[in-house]
């Protein structure tokens, strides 16, 4: 076989999984949950915050280090074959189902090729595309058949890409209204025990854990706190003692960082390398034309959104691949701040933006305050061009219902790219992703059959040279097509309480299981 990997050696090298030396016992860890999850079943709904929840009670084969190698989890080990068609897992023994039953190889089966085969909107693409068989060659052992190599493959096994599942309670159910997705059963080291709404969710140690010993916390309850200066109050006040800078207005990131008694880490974000970007709805005016979407990246100041809205948290992004990202490419056309070229590129289309009002989804309710000044800026920038913009002042949950119906004019979004172009960035400009049920995919209906080609070609391709050569022309096509609009790569950074042990630890960091975390008295 061409490669065997080590659990043991793996786990010694990340540090990923048991950590050397005592660690205390017990304490409660609060957090915050923002905004707040429509639904804490990971594999339904994969929007951040579900994700930072949920992580904590579902787990995947695979978690990540700082460099995204892959490190085991419910996979002690794997070997693939020569061809890179077959890939054998071997999985852990001993594990239970937060409901006592075993977990076995047939989870595992049943979560790739029948859950998420059907409701995630993300892997599904790739399963349907990439994979030709799943099967369990005894209970411990999977053997996952690849139609054609997939050089991202081992990338996939995030806990929100590939989260496991149980059968025993969703075989032959309606997946999406499964009783269980209320009171998620899972393997990982917490357990859920109440989501009192608008309130708090609290999971609670799970005492017949796979890793022996795990978890060190006996809780963690994770605040709903809508307003950004509440939150950061309540990290002042310890109330609650991690807070990414995510969850807190910008101007009061540099205060948080420096209290007495609080650590941060700009680690944990490798494999998702997060970009923000404008959707705009392609299949009707005035972004069915690609002048008008010229038009808008011309008459919007990126530079400033970064230095006076984001505060320096955040760098220009140059097209649809982050510059952390494997295979970026930044030899792709400018677009410059310059309204009188984006009133130019407006007349050169022939669209009267002025008489197609367009309504620009309000974000701030998703993602914060933040958002909300985006939202006005954007508002004001394509106004001075010539457009008509209306904010939609719609909820966390109208902004998803909205944008993963294809029901918007104008949208701002971010995604996680996931390592890998072939997972995190081609899902959202696939002409075969075009699916409503999520807001994560090809939303704005954008459809290139030579970008299809060179995405698809892409992912299969074995050679980084060959990878690299598809990837950049793809990166061409995409930003003068403005396939979407690409506003800027986030520097994202994580605040906690000086006695939070082990806290961040893997390359995707707070979306870890926190079986490691400890709390010093």
């Amino acid at each position: 076989m061409r490669r065997a990997v080590c659990a043991a050696a793996l786990i010694g090298a990340t540090g990923a999984g048991p950590m050397a030396g005592a660690q205390t016992q017990g304490g409660t860890l609060h957090a915050v949950a923002q905004p707040e999850p429509p639904v804490v079943m990971i594999a339904v709904n994969q929007q951040t915050s579900t994700t930072y929840v949920a992580s904590k009670m579902f787990e995947s084969l695979l978690t990540y280090s700082f460099d995204l190698k892959p490190v085991p989890s419910l996979a002690k080990s794997w070997k693939i074959s020569d061809d890179g068609l077959v890939y054998t897992f071997y999985l852990q023994p001993g594990v239970k189902w937060h409901d006592g039953k075993p977990f076995t190889a047939d989870d595992v089966v049943f979560s790739v090729d029948k859950f998420l085969r059907k409701v995630h909107p993300r892997s599904r693409g790739v399963i349907n595309t990439f994979i030709e068989s799943i099967t369990a060659i005894d209970d411990l052992t999977v053997e996952f058949k690849l139609k054609q190599p997939f050089s991202p493959f081992l990338a996939m096994f995030t806990n929100d890409s590939m989260p496991i599942v149980p059968k025993h309670l969703y075989d032959g159910t309606d997946y999406l209204s499964n009783p269980a997705n209320q009171a998620p059963v899972g393997t990982g080291p917490f357990k859920f025990q109440e989501w009192k709404k608008g309130s708090h969710i609290v999971l609670v140690r799970n005492p017949d854990y796979w890793r022996k010993g795990q978890p060190y916390l006996d809780k963690i309850v994770f605040h709903v706190i809508p307003d950004a200066a509440s939150r950061a109050v309540a990290f002042e006040n310890n109330v609650v003692q991690v807070m990414r800078s995510l969850d807190v207005d910008n101007v009061d990131v540099k205060r948080l960082g420096a209290m007495p008694g609080v650590d941060s880490s700009s680690q944990g974000w490798e494999m998702l390398s997060p970009q923000a970007f404008m959707v705009m709805n392609q299949r009707k005016p005035p972004f069915d034309n690609v002048k008008v979407r010229q038009a808008v990246m011309h008459a919007i100041n990126r530079d400033f959104i970064v230095k006076n809205i984001f505060f320096g948290l955040a760098r220009v992004a140059t097209g649809p691949v982050s510059s952390t990202t494997p295979f970026y490419d930044k030899d792709v056309p400018a677009f410059d701040y310059n309204p009188e070229k984006a009133k130019a590129l407006i007349e050169e289309s022939g669209v009267d933006v002025a008489a197609t009002p367009i309504k620009l989804l309000a974000s701030g309710s998703t993602y914060g305050s933040a958002w909300d000044r985006l939202d006005e800026y954007l508002r004001q920038s394509l106004e001075q061009v010539g457009f008509e913009v209306e904010i939609d002042p719609v909820d966390n949950a109208g902004w998803v219902q909205h944008l993963s119906n294809f029901d918007f004019d104008l949208a701002l979004n971010w995604t996680a790219q996931y390592g890998d172009p072939g997972l995190g960035v081609s899902r959202l400009f696939l002409s075969s992703n075009i699916v409503k049920g999520s807001p994560f995919v090809n939303n704005e209906g954008y459809r290139n059959p030579r970008v299809d080609e060179l995405l698809n070609q892409a992912a299969a391709e074995v050679s980084p040279a060959a990878r690299q050569k598809l990837y950049s022309e793809a990166q061409k096509i995409l930003v003068s097509d403005v396939a979407l609009g690409y506003l800027f790569e986030f520097r994202n950074l994580t605040f906690y309480r000086s006695n939070i042990k082990n806290l961040v630890t893997t390359g995707i960091g707070l979306n870890e299981s926190f079986a490691d975390v400890s709390i010093e008295k």
